[in-house]
């Protein structure tokens, strides 16, 4: 058996070394990461919709192009695509909102009817745990002790319902959405403006040329991305739909839904969801074939999807390292919810992308991609023709120009 060399490993994967001054930089480097993460959980309120609009606006822009392809203005165009999506999610809450109505009204009730199911696994655990405390008590040979008389419990009871929660947390969250909507309608409908705009910038020719591949690199990585994974999870949802309305499941379009919008965040929303289906199938069928092939639907559905349709038609756009993945998720879900834990996939690629193109931030680039660097497979992109440099012409000469001349002189 051959050992690979240090030459072929270095060839395989690349070696980042720092430049000089490191030790400076690696201090402000960590100092500029806390700042990051503190100026986030502090700021959440505003960055939490902020980071929602641009990932919507990214995911949204194919839709725009496709708009723009049927001759509609590029304003018409977002409004289109935004409109889309508000009449998708309306609608959505529109049915969810009466089911979760009921399930608040009949709360005791399930709770009521969960513990009258589990009252057979609860003596069997009662059983096993009485058992082990008398072998416990023959291997030390000490006498069994009378259990001590428990003092009373006190019970404090907080007045507080769930439309008291609801009235001083609504005109927030309102205002969050009415201004995620906004922006993101505005970055779809002045984004060729604003790539204009920032082309404008950089003075050298080399940079404007960095800037545009950015751009576009940011467009094709992040905006195809989203866009693949948006019809893929809607997919999802609508066999995970039919597949539990098979079943006789209640609310059946609810749980596809939420199926397909906890898929946007790997390893944690499906493992949930699967497990929220299950406790609801408890709870619901008597039967256990039933109560087993709820669940066990939705795990061959993203089984499915996870191991065979999504890496065929988006792993060449997101190949990161599944560490970076997981802590991005488990961050940001920290500081920002659910939210949070939704978008830090894309702003991971974002960041991804952004750092291939700066030499500065090689290193970054390359602890957050999994095999190969992104700069390896961008190097081998076409060069932009809308930025190549113009060809020189020369001053024009002949009795071309001397004709001109004498008409301007007359």
């Amino acid at each position: 058996m051959d050992v690979p060399t240090v030459d072929q490993e270095e060839e395989r994967y690349p070696v980042v070394h720092m430049h000089r001054g490191s030790a400076i930089r690696r201090p402000l480097i960590v100092l500029a990461v806390c700042a990051v993460a503190a100026l986030g959980y502090v700021a959440r309120d505003f960055l939490i919709p902020t980071a929602g609009a641009v990932v919507l606006a990214l995911m949204l822009t194919p839709v725009a192009n496709t708009f723009e392809r049927l001759r509609l203005r590029a304003t018409a165009a977002a409004l289109a695509s935004v409109t889309m999506l508000a009449l998708g999610l309306a609608l959505l809450l529109a049915i969810s909102v009466p089911a979760l109505t009921n399930w608040v009204d009949q709360a005791p009730f399930l709770t009521y009817t969960l513990e009258r199911k589990l009252e057979g696994v609860r003596r069997s655990l009662a059983v096993v745990q009485e058992v082990s405390k008398q072998v416990e008590q023959a291997t030390s040979g000490a006498a069994p002790s009378t259990p001590a008389a428990a003092p009373p419990e006190k019970v404090v009871v907080r007045e507080r319902s769930l439309i008291n929660d609801l009235v001083s947390t609504t005109p927030g969250l309102l205002l969050q959405i009415l201004y995620a909507a906004v922006l993101a309608f505005l970055l779809l409908g002045h984004r060729n403006g604003a790539r204009r705009q920032i082309m404008r910038i950089p003075a050298a020719f080399d940079t404007r040329l960095r800037v545009a591949r950015v751009m576009r690199d940011i467009n094709d990585r992040v905006g195809q991305y989203l866009f693949s994974l948006a019809v893929i999870y809607s997919g999802v949802a609508a066999l995970a739909t039919v597949a539990l309305m098979l079943l006789g499941f209640p609310n059946a379009i609810i749980w596809g839904a939420l199926l397909g919008i906890a898929s946007f965040v790997p390893f944690i929303g499906p493992a949930v969801t699967i497990a929220v289906v299950a406790v609801v199938a408890l709870i619901t069928f008597d039967d256990w074939p039933r109560i087993v092939a709820a669940p066990a639907v939705l795990l061959l559905i993203h089984g499915v999807e996870s191991q065979f349709i999504t890496p065929m038609f988006v792993s060449r756009r997101c190949a990161l390292n599944t560490v970076a993945v997981f802590a991005s998720i488990a961050l940001l879900g920290w500081m920002w919810g659910a939210i949070g834990a939704i978008v830090a996939v894309p702003l991971l690629i974002l960041v991804s992308t952004i750092a291939a193109h700066l030499p500065s931030l090689r290193w970054l680039e390359v602890l957050l991609s999994d095999d190969r660097p992104v700069s390896e497979r961008i190097a081998r992109k076409p060069s932009l023709a809308s930025v190549t440099r113009p060809p020189v012409k020369a001053p024009k000469t002949g009795p071309t120009r001397q004709r001109r001349r004498l008409a301007a002189a007359k």
